[in-house]
C-alpha cells in the first residue's frame, strides 16, 4: 500500500528540481556580452615572461579573452565579466603601448608584486581556472625579467645627494601653515602630523629605485598591538612616505629627495564605496594633491581590490 505522504514529499522534491532546472535555463539567456577590442600595444617580452602571463593574466587583463565552455554558463559568466571589466580597468597588456615608459615599469611591478603577495590571481578565478596557478619558478622568472629592465642605482650619486640636501634647506624655509594646508579632490586635507607617528614598515620599490616608511597614527598603533587588523577600525590614518633612494660608496642606502606622501584613512561609511577607505596622494614638498577629479580614488582601489582579505591593505605592520 501507497504511503501519500511520502508520495507528497516525492512530488514536492521533483517540483523544486524542475524549478530549478526552468530557472537554470532561463538564466542562459541572460548574459552580459564579452567582447575582445582590437589589441592596440601588446607588452614585448621573453617568450618565457609571455608564456607565463599569458597563462595568468591575459583572460582577465588584455583584449584577448579566452572563455572555457564553463565560464559561458549562468550565473558564472556574470563574475567572469565582471572580473574582465574590472581587470582591464586597472591593466590591459593590449593596450600596453599607450602607457608611458615609467607607468609600464609601475604596472609591472604592481602586477608582480600582488603575485607575490598571493592577491593574483583572484582565488575563485584560480580554483576553476587551475592553469592560471603560477609556480615559485615563473614567479622568479617574472621577478628577474623585472629586475632587468630597471636601471641599477648609481652608487653614492652627487646629483642625488645634491637634490636632497637642497630640498632639505629649502624645506625648512617653507614650512606649510595649519591655515593653508592643501585639500585633495576628495576633501581629504593633508595632515602634517604622520612625522610624529610611529613606523608600522617599510617598502621598497626596486622598479623606480625608491622607499617607504608606513606610518600609523595612535588607532592603528592600539590596533596593531591588540591584533585588531581584520578589519582595521575606524579612524585608522596610515601615511605612506616615499623619498627617492640614494645608495652611498658603503653600499648603504638611504632616503634622498621627498616624492610624496598617501593616505589611507578608515571609516566603513563615509567611504563604503572605496572598501571603507579614504584615499588622499600629496606630490612634491609643495604637497601638490593628485589626480584631475575626484574619482582618483577609484584609481587607488582598483590597486588596493586583490587584499579584500587584508582589508585593502598591502604592507602588514612589521612584528615585534
Amino acid at each position: 500500500m501507497n504511503n501519500p505522504r511520502k508520495t507528497f514529499f516525492s512530488k514536492r522534491t521533483i517540483l523544486f528540481f524542475t524549478c530549478l532546472l526552468i530557472i537554470f535555463i532561463i538564466i542562459q539567456f541572460i548574459r552580459p556580452e564579452i567582447k575582445n577590442p582590437p589589441v592596440t600595444g601588446d607588452l614585448q617580452a621573453p617568450a618565457e615572461v609571455k608564456t607565463i602571463l599569458k597563462q595568468a593574466c591575459y583572460d582577465c587583463h588584455s583584449n584577448e579573452t579566452q572563455l572555457r565552455w564553463f565560464d559561458q554558463i549562468s550565473p558564472l559568466n556574470w563574475r567572469v565579466a565582471q572580473h574582465i571589466k574590472e581587470g582591464r580597468k586597472v591593466l590591459n597588456f593590449s593596450e600596453w603601448g599607450n602607457l608611458a615608459a615609467g607607468d609600464q615599469k609601475a604596472k609591472l611591478w604592481e602586477a608582480v608584486n600582488q603575485i607575490q603577495e598571493g592577491a593574483m590571481p583572484l582565488k575563485d578565478y584560480e580554483m576553476v581556472h587551475t592553469s592560471a596557478k603560477i609556480s615559485a619558478n615563473q614567479l622568479t622568472t617574472l621577478k628577474n625579467y623585472l629586475l632587468g629592465t630597471v636601471k641599477p642605482s648609481v652608487y653614492n650619486d652627487t646629483s642625488k645627494i645634491n637634490a636632497a640636501d637642497k630640498q632639505y634647506k629649502k624645506w625648512q624655509d617653507n614650512q606649510l601653515s595649519p591655515d593653508n594646508l592643501p585639500v585633495a579632490l576628495n576633501g581629504i586635507t593633508y595632515i602634517p602630523d604622520y612625522k610624529n607617528w610611529q613606523p608600522l614598515s617599510t617598502s621598497e620599490r626596486f622598479d623606480n629605485n625608491t622607499m617607504r616608511i608606513i606610518f600609523g597614527n595612535d588607532i592603528a598603533v592600539k590596533a596593531v598591538k591588540n591584533n585588531n587588523i581584520h578589519p582595521w577600525p575606524n579612524g585608522t590614518i596610515f601615511a605612506k612616505v616615499a623619498w627617492a633612494q640614494i645608495v652611498d660608496k658603503d653600499s648603504t642606502i638611504h632616503t634622498g629627495a621627498f616624492l610624496q606622501v598617501e593616505y589611507m584613512i578608515k571609516d566603513d561609511k563615509k567611504y563604503a564605496s572605496t572598501g571603507g577607505w579614504g584615499f588622499a596622494r600629496f606630490k612634491t614638498p609643495k604637497m601638490v594633491p593628485y589626480g584631475k577629479t575626484a574619482l582618483f580614488a577609484n584609481e587607488c582601489m582598483n590597486c588596493h581590490r586583490p587584499m579584500k582579505n587584508e582589508d585593502f591593505v598591502f604592507t602588514l605592520p612589521i612584528k615585534h
